[in-house]
């Protein structure tokens, strides 16, 4: 198993990845078992299950349990306002989530749309070109060549 550095609570603690019995993860964070059972009972935690009905706690849940001790036993704060904070967490994950599929979204209609402008920008200066080349006049040509050059022909109506 390898080894892992956690840093939430301040301090470093080395575990090993993988799943933990409720003992082992009592020793990991010096609480009683029957603390970690609490906040199970409590729906603060979900460990899997073994078939023998064993909790097995994964790194996850570990991660969990550490913010709800820190939480607990650092800041004060009670299992109804864990809940509450566990649960803003979960909210703020989801609309940061929804936030950058917006972000990605715009971004690509943006591209599109800047590929549209810059085609169009093309089309208009081939447009422009073809114009040009059409023209006979060159830039040294006095006035009075330029003015024989157009068609001065204006239809009158009667």
């Amino acid at each position: 198993m390898e080894s892992e550095t956690t840093l939430f609570t301040g301090k470093a603690m080395k575990r090993n990845k993988g799943f933990f019995s409720i003992s082992a993860v009592a020793k990991m964070f010096s609480v009683h078992q029957q603390t970690i059972r609490l906040y199970e009972k409590e729906g603060l935690l979900a460990p899997k299950r073994s078939d023998g009905n064993t909790r097995l706690f994964s790194e996850e849940d570990i991660d969990k349990l550490e913010q709800i001790i820190y939480l607990t036993h650092k800041l004060g704060i009670n299992l109804a306002g864990v809940q509450m904070v566990l649960k803003l967490q979960k909210q703020v994950k989801k609309m940061q989530k929804d936030m950058n599929r917006i972000f990605d979204q715009t971004n690509s209609e943006l591209k599109k749309e800047e590929f549209s402008q810059k085609e169009t920008i093309k089309t208009s200066m081939a447009q422009l070109a073809k114009i040009k080349s059409k023209s006979t006049l060159s830039p040294d040509a006095d006035v009075t060549e330029k003015q024989t050059n157009f068609n001065w022909d204006i239809d009158y109506e009667e």
